[in-house]
């Protein structure tokens, strides 16, 4: 509270008075604030050294323009070529198991199973109609 007026500071005044406590540390311990950051960074950077397509995003290959002349590549990386069409597969051919329970539906699936496939046939009555709304085109 301010004493002169009884009020409670604004935050323009508990700002300032923020910068004024950080401008009065010294060069000491600016350093160390420095040092101790880049310690914490180092000790949580990691490095990535190999590169691996994401097989989730769909690859649009462009080709080069009409009238440059330079020499084609002979594309000799097996392992891109082997992870694009990886990334195309269906989920049965990628993997051994599902990985999610909506997977698990259709994993397995036999369209050959007469109780969940339900063929187009045709008894006396339909085969009565069909030849009656023939005859009448």
């Amino acid at each position: 509270m301010c004493i002169t007026c009884s009020l409670e500071p604004t935050a323009f005044e508990k700002r300032s008075k923020c910068q004024e406590k950080y401008s009065k540390r010294d060069l000491v311990h600016q350093n160390a604030i420095h040092v101790e950051t880049i310690r914490k960074e180092q000790r949580h950077q990691k490095l990535h050294t190999e590169f691996s397509i994401n097989p989730h995003k769909k690859l649009h290959i462009l080709p080069d323009k009409p009238m440059s002349r330079k020499p084609m590549e002979v594309i000799a990386e097996n392992y891109f070529i082997e992870a694009f069409h990886k990334a195309r597969q269906e989920p049965t051919k990628k993997y051994t198991v599902p990985l999610t329970e909506s997977q698990e539906i259709g994993w397995i699936s036999n369209r050959d199973d007469k109780r969940f496939n339900f063929f187009r046939s045709s008894t006396d009555v339909t085969k009565y109609k069909e030849s009656a709304l023939r005859s009448s085109n």
